[in-house]
């Protein structure tokens, strides 16, 4: 399969770019970003692009790929809910938009967060954005979406960019995975599922981190 990745500048999408690369069904990758990322490998390919909902006039490019893995986004610290729409839903949206015009036949997955807010009616800030965000990507014309909500999540071997507080979680993992087994998975975990939506379909649009685990194991 061919597969379009966003935000492998990223930790979740850097994660799931390895992930991909090692994966024997995974043919090419395409990354999608705004910055050049430092990175060689024979399935990889980049595509620079200064404006997310600017892709239209990469139709040729764009139209045969399987799968889009949307794993660009921003926190929400420091955000009101104004900015963090524009950076979150005014972000993803009409880059799916035009994507499902380019090639409606790809599985869309968007990686959206554990406690995302489907009713958009919620007190959390960020879950009613993001779950307005999600409620907007299931309208649009793909093959298939899925909306991923992972919580804490191990780096795979090789990542680079890894905050400092995942490094801190990550060496008191295996107390979570005791106490919160349905909030922490692994990067690989992450990627595996994917790759098997693709290729498998899932019963459900939305993937909690229990659903994210069943499904890594195809």
């Amino acid at each position: 399969m061919k597969i379009i990745i966003t935000g492998a500048t990223g930790m979740v999408g850097e994660g799931v770019l390895l992930v991909c690369l090692e994966h024997p069904s995974v043919t090419e990758v395409l990354m999608i970003n705004r910055r050049p990322l430092a990175l060689k490998h024979e399935k990889l390919k980049t595509l620079i692009v200064k404006d997310f909902s600017a892709i239209g006039g990469n139709k040729e490019q764009l139209k045969h790929y399987d799968a889009c893995f949307f794993c660009a986004g921003v926190s929400s610290v420091g955000e009101n809910e104004e900015s963090f729409t524009r950076k979150t839903f005014d972000f993803v949206v009409p880059f799916a938009e035009i994507l499902s015009q380019i090639n409606p036949a790809m599985t869309f997955i968007y990686v959206s967060g554990s406690r995302t807010d489907s009713t958009e009616q919620g007190k959390v800030m960020w879950a009613r954005v993001k779950g307005r965000t999600e409620n907007a990507l299931l309208k649009l014309p793909f093959k298939a979406i899925y909306n991923f909500r992972p919580g804490f999540m191990q780096p795979v071997k090789g990542q680079k960019n890894v905050q400092f507080i995942y490094s801190v979680f990550n060496a008191l993992s295996p107390l979570w995975y005791l106490v919160a087994p349905n909030w922490i998975s692994t990067m690989q975990e992450v990627g595996l599922a994917m790759i098997n939506c693709v290729a498998k379909g899932y019963s459900q649009p939305v993937l909690e981190v229990k659903d994210i685990k069943a499904q890594a194991k195809g």
